[in-house]
């Protein structure tokens, strides 16, 4: 029987934008996979204090993973039900991106469960 562990990664995180194709770390979020593990998303909440559409990008080991976007002053929750595993040492960072110079907080809430 695999012994799980969640995993929570968390907080509220000002954010100034440089445009939508320019994604830029959201402080210092990121979670390594121990190398003892293997990791798997299980959901993400995200919300956005801005007037204006940003996109939280999580990447695993530099590479784009899975893109949220978050509505002006909305929220979104996504149950991630297709189950992909990340391998043992797998870096997973979050970054942000939103319009030039558009200035916010975003909330973010990653589910993570470590087997």
């Amino acid at each position: 029987m695999m012994e799980a562990k969640p995993k929570i990664i968390c907080g509220v995180f000002p954010f100034e934008g440089a445009g939508l194709g320019a994604p830029k770390p959201l402080g210092s979020l990121s979670y390594k996979v121990p190398a003892d593990k293997r990791s798997q998303f299980i959901y993400f909440r995200g919300g956005n204090s801005s007037a204006e559409l940003v996109c939280v990008s999580v990447t695993c080991d530099g590479k784009p993973f899975r893109l949220f976007p978050i509505g002006a002053k909305a929220a979104v929750h996504v149950p991630l039900a297709v189950v992909e595993d990340l391998n043992p040492d797998t870096v997973v960072e979050v970054l942000i991106a939103a319009p030039v110079a558009v200035a916010g907080n975003v909330v973010i809430d990653i589910g993570l469960v470590e087997i």
